[in-house]
């Protein structure tokens, strides 16, 4: 039962071919075993005949809405549709109040809210009871990641399942299903077959789409890839720059520049640029990357980035998008080091640490009579005048022992850094012993 009428499941002629082939059982849904095999989280459901509060989580055209429908048909639960972009509080608290009539009678009700990301907290909060007494099985379903879109409260009374992608022995089937309903193959050669399962970045409902336009186009010669690149206007990859996807790319190009892997890092750069992100968060990030992972171990690093940032702001896209690439080949193929970025932690957990300790006598100023009195400047050793160059004094507050923050590695310029730290040391250690 359904508050839509007539159902999506009734035959019609105008009906598109995405609709006509929606999946009339569970096991027609593909892509999904991991959650709809006999020993998978659904499965056990179904086999119980008892249904938990769930959150679908998946990219689009992966069958969280069908899944939906079929789950209230399969444990007899009236199926109540709405959609977080349209609906408010008033509509639901209408629902619940249905809901609680049909409970009184016997029947169950699973109530399914598409978009339930688009639910600001307020709304969220209003479920609660309701889900928690069992007025309503709800099955929320989003593409965004929960833990970020939903309150703690609300995850906390459901269980949430990720649907996959659908890949491409899914993608096959549902097209072998679109050739068996229009009786008819799919003008493709088998390289545009392909192209266009990679055109549907996992969407099935897109794939069905497109199958069906092409079983409309007019006979003729099966298309080759370039010719069904004119003939379906190519989808924007999936990107939100806002949610998920924009943290997860990033962060593959981030641990890619950091595994040296240049080619998986400018895979990633592609895929960000193509969907839309501004080169100027990228530039920003590659610039934060050249001196947290790479630092003094190529010292050009940093300046290099700066100047791709600065290239692309003078030339703007797609031209200054070249400067942003070259900048992610030299990151990636530099040598790398964070000894600058754990240094920096540790003097800062160290400046915590120890309050407000004075620096030493002897290297502060003493502009004033009162000052030189007080042993302000007495003793200081002008480092130029050294031998070497290098007076070996105490630097760090007298009550605090010396720190090691900075441990350069052997890699790329630090191993310069390296021998000069050590010559120091040695000089330290001999302007010790001598005034021992």
């Amino acid at each position: 039962m359904s508050r839509l009428a007539p159902s999506l499941f009734s035959e019609t002629v105008a009906r598109p071919l995405a609709d006509r082939l929606r999946p009339r059982k569970l096991g027609d849904v593909v892509g999904q075993d991991h959650l709809l095999s006999p020993e998978a989280p659904i499965g056990r459901m179904m086999a119980a005949k008892r249904l938990a509060s769930l959150i679908l989580w998946g990219p689009p055209g992966v069958g969280k809405t069908t899944i939906a429908r079929l789950l209230a048909d399969e444990v007899k639960l009236y199926f109540d549709p709405v959609s977080a972009v349209a609906s408010g509080v008033a509509e639901l608290r209408k629902i619940f109040e249905a809901a609680q009539g049909r409970r009184a009678s016997g029947q169950g009700t699973l109530l399914f809210i598409d978009e339930i990301h688009r639910f600001n907290r307020a709304q969220q909060d209003v479920l609660l009871p309701y889900v928690e007494d069992g007025t309503v099985v709800l099955v929320g379903a989003t593409t965004e990641n929960p833990s970020f879109e939903l309150n703690g409260a609300l995850l906390s009374r459901c269980q949430v399942l990720v649907l996959n992608r659908l890949d491409d022995a899914a993608l096959e089937l549902l097209l072998k299903r679109a050739e068996e309903t229009e009786k008819k193959p799919l003008p493709l050669t088998n390289d545009a077959r392909t192209a266009l399962k990679a055109m549907a970045d996992g969407d099935g409902r897109y794939v069905l789409t497109m199958a069906e336009e092409l079983v409309a186009r007019p006979p003729g010669k099966p298309l080759d890839s370039t010719q069904l690149a004119e003939f379906v206007q190519r989808r924007r990859p999936l990107y939100d720059k806002a949610q998920e996807s924009h943290y997860n790319l990033i962060s593959a190009l981030h641990k890619s520049l950091r595994g040296s892997d240049c080619d998986a890092a400018l895979y990633w750069l592609a895929r960000m640029l193509s969907g839309g992100e501004d080169p100027r968060y990228i530039a920003r990030r590659l610039t934060r990357f050249a001196s947290e992972d790479i630092g003094l171990s190529d010292p050009q690093a940093l300046p290099i980035a700066l100047a791709a940032w600065e290239a692309y702001e003078r030339m703007g896209s797609p031209e200054g998008e070249l400067a942003i690439a070259e900048l992610v080949i030299y990151l990636a193929t530099a040598p790398k080091s964070n000894a600058a970025y754990v240094a920096y932690g540790a003097a800062m957990r160290a400046a915590k640490e120890y309050g407000s300790l004075m620096p030493p006598k002897h290297i502060l100023n003493a502009p004033t009579k009162l000052m030189r009195d007080i042993g302000y400047g007495e003793g200081y050793e002008y480092d130029h005048d050294a031998e070497e160059g290098f007076s070996g004094q105490n630097y760090f507050p007298d009550d605090m022992q010396r720190q090691n923050f900075y441990r350069p590695v052997e890699r790329g310029f630090e191993r310069e850094i390296i021998k000069r730290l050590d010559y120091w040391s040695d000089l330290r250690k001999k302007r010790v012993s001598k005034s021992a």
